[in-house]
């Protein structure tokens, strides 16, 4: 049975219906972290990462245009993802609000391979990533990384999900 392709839409489908759509596709939560031309740590909650190549082990986070962690993840052309556990709701709120210290009263850690802040406190897994590409879409732009490093912190720990516009954990009875 064949089928026949369906004509696209000849409008984009409004923000808020959008929003909604994605609303229900839970996924886990991040903070992206970097550093500025100076040395200073930048950082924002983002739930837009995924997988892209195994060979070289490379993902993809996307981040609105116009932040200032964008910025200086252009001009460093590193940065990291730092996997939030079960208990980081509280800097994932921090990160996705419009304070502008978010680093401020937050353990972050640096070393001489950390591609940006690591939170150890709250990340299961921090990922450190050199910016292959940037592919500036709508609104945002597509950062594609290079994993470099992998750290893992509490990776037994629960991972921190978001989805239907509230935090949740995973369930900690898996089946198999």
């Amino acid at each position: 049975m064949r089928t026949r392709p369906v004509e696209p839409a000849v409008e984009s489908a409004q923000a808020e219906d959008f929003r909604s759509l994605m609303s229900g596709f839970p996924t886990g939560v991040v903070v992206v972290t970097t550093f500025d031309l100076e040395g200073g740590p930048r950082g924002l909650t983002c739930s837009s990462l995924s997988s892209v190549a195994l060979d070289p082990p490379t993902l993809l986070v996307c981040v609105r245009e116009g932040s200032p962690t964008l910025r200086a993840v252009e001009q460093r052309g590193s940065f990291a993802v730092n996997l939030l556990h079960d208990g980081g709701r509280p800097v994932a709120e921090r990160f996705a609000s419009g304070v502008p210290d978010r680093f401020e009263g937050v353990l972050w850690r640096t070393g001489p391979a950390a591609a940006g802040p690591h939170l150890p406190d709250h990340a299961r897994t921090v990922a450190d990533c050199k910016v292959t590409a940037i592919k500036p879409v709508g609104d945002h732009s597509v950062v594609f990384g290079e994993v470099l490093e992998v750290t893992a912190y509490r990776d037994a720990a629960a991972p921190l999900m978001y989805g239907l516009r509230r935090y949740a954990v995973w369930p900690t009875a898996a089946v198999d």
